[in-house]
């Protein structure tokens, strides 16, 4: 099961993705989720890279 929460507020969006699909699809879902939230990832880093005094981002892994 992958897991998607989101939680939006005033001038609050969070998104966290997690899990696995387990299913006979062999890993597509999976991948697109995983596409679709790295994608969006790569480009609020272009975005910060782009506009430094208005946007900041922090990446940590674990």
């Amino acid at each position: 099961m992958i897991r998607i929460r989101a939680h939006l507020g005033p001038g609050l969006t969070s998104i966290e993705v997690d899990g696995h699909e387990g299913h006979a699809e062999q890993g597509r879902v999976c991948a697109a989720v995983s596409a679709i939230a790295q994608t969006a990832l790569l480009g609020l880093e272009e975005i910060a890279r782009q506009h430094p005094d208005l946007v900041s981002i922090t990446i940590t892994e674990e």
